[in-house]
């Protein structure tokens, strides 16, 4: 549901009886911090991890890698436990933060340049390529209204004529069309735009100390650092004593790749240092923190279970995602909400914080609803689903398809054959059991809603195949959770 300006800061001062906890807790305790005093706006930190999945946090059940300053940060704010991406993969989902509105509206629907299958059923649509430049982004929005805007890290929207210093970034650093590094230590190989560094150098530390740079210099004005690491994404690398350390501990729950862990606490780290420039600055009390990762984990590195499959796929392996949220003097500490949520929400919710109306024109588009309510308590969501839209293939086993979540069901339609597949997530949050054919009501009201959200922002659908070879397909099983995708090649 597409939803204005107007309407959603609306939507934030109204109140539902009986759902400040519909499914929003927080724990018992006192608030801590200040909003960050009359008359100042409030900084943001948005730090995005690529790769990472559901449970690749020790707050969210992982007991091999170690989180600890992640966990604080949950701890001290807010953790989303059906939070999602808006894609299976990195690009589009990046695209909707940027701007707040689904992949399929903004036609940017898989990884750029995406994956080309020749002899498959269906020919993906001339989707684009990179974030047009009339996007209003948060940057933009931010900076029009006196923030400095930072960008370090990973971009992947587009080649340099899209590149986040044209995007309403003041600063950029690392960000390139790339969708990883060359090298996760230095020489980077293939950023431009980390051209200097130093022998034995680890990329996710030279990106903390930039942020922490970029913070230093703002401290006295408001600002929006966009953290986009590119860890976790391969290539798999980490620093040696890290990597030592876990090969010392035993495997658990599916997670056992030891330079993975690795990979995994220097991301903690860089929180850890992030969250300590604030405190040392005294601007914590200032500072609102987001966290999130844009797909689900890489099957063959980690494990989603007990979430069905990973990264690629059309299932909640490769869409639910870690989200935490710490809003000092608002957020109480401690808080666990249950209420699903979308990438697209954090373009609205952003705003709101900050006080910033944006631009009039782009938030009639804005598809993306606050998630204030959610944050203080006060209230519970509008609107009824969430969506996806991907009409493409992916390397992992995805062939085109669309979803939407309502309530506690999920629809899947394939687009080959256009069959679909019904699961309840609260009884079977590992799809393991279709109930299309034994709910066909609920499947054929879910179908109806989905065409009908496509036809509302003008989804782009695959075509038949004229060069198809073969009947065949790449399929997703749903028991090999994608293990076997060794020797497919990953975003370039």
């Amino acid at each position: 549901m597409s939803i204005n300006r107007r309407e959603f800061l609306a939507m934030a001062g109204k109140t539902t009886a009986g759902l400040a906890l519909g499914g929003c807790l927080a724990a018992i305790g006192r608030q801590d911090g200040a909003a960050g005093g009359a008359g100042r706006k409030l900084n943001i930190v948005y730090i995005l991890i690529d790769d990472m999945g559901w449970t690749d946090l020790a707050c969210y059940g992982s007991k091999y890698y170690e989180t600890p300053n992640i966990d604080r940060l949950a701890g001290e704010g807010m953790r989303f436990t059906q939070a999602y991406a808006a894609c299976t993969v990195c690009s589009p989902t990046r695209a909707s933060i940027m701007t707040g509105k689904y992949p399929a509206r903004l036609h940017l629907t898989d990884w750029i340049p995406g994956h080309k299958r020749a002899d498959a059923k269906l020919k993906v649509p001339d989707w684009t390529q990179y974030l047009p430049l009339d996007e209003v982004t948060l940057a933009k929005a931010l900076k029009a209204a006196g923030y400095a805007t930072a960008h370090v890290g990973k971009w992947h929207l587009g080649g340099p004529q899209y590149y986040p210093e044209h995007q309403g970034f003041d600063l950029n650093i690392g960000g390139t069309s790339a969708g990883q590094p060359g090298a996760y230590f230095y020489p980077y190989k293939n950023s431009p735009k980390l051209p200097d560094g130093k022998e034995g150098e680890y990329l996710t530390d030279r990106l903390t100390d930039e942020a922490l740079k970029f913070i230093e210099t703002n401290k006295d004005n408001p600002f929006f650092l966009y953290l986009p690491h590119y860890a976790v994404h391969q290539p798999i690398a980490g620093k040696k004593e890290m990597v030592e350390k876990y090969r010392n501990k035993p495997p658990q729950g599916g997670h056992g790749n030891a330079v993975y862990a690795a990979m995994i606490q220097s991301v903690d780290e860089s929180v850890g240092r992030i969250v300590k420039k604030l405190e040392d600055l005294r601007i914590t009390d200032r500072t609102v923190i987001f966290f999130m990762s844009d797909n689900g984990g890489l099957a063959r590195v980690t494990s989603n279970a007990p979430l069905r499959a990973g990264k690629g796929s059309a299932y909640e392996g490769g869409v639910r995602e870690p989200f935490i949220v710490k809003w000092p003097g608002v957020v109480k500490p401690g808080g666990v909400c249950d209420v699903p949520v979308i990438s697209v929400d954090h373009y609205p919710t952003i705003l709101e914080i900050a006080g910033v109306a944006g631009d009039a024109a782009h938030n009639k588009n804005v598809d993306g609803e606050s998630l204030v309510p959610l944050l203080k308590q006060s209230g519970n969501l509008r609107r009824e689903a969430v969506y996806w839209h991907y009409p493409h293939y992916h390397p992992g086993g995805a062939t085109p398809y669309g979803a939407v979540r309502e309530g506690d069901f999920k629809l899947v339609e394939f687009f080959e054959d256009m069959h679909v597949e019904l699961y309840n997530l609260k009884e079977d949050v590992g799809e393991t059991k279709d109930l299309a054919a034994a709910m066909p009501d609920k499947a054929d009201a879910l179908r109806k809603k989905l065409h009908a959200w496509r036809q509302t922002v003008a989804a782009q659908m695959p075509t038949p195949n004229p060069s198809a070879t073969s009947k065949a397909t790449v399929a997703e099983n749903p028991r090999k959770s994608n293990l076997d995708w060794t020797g497919f090649p990953e975003d370039p």
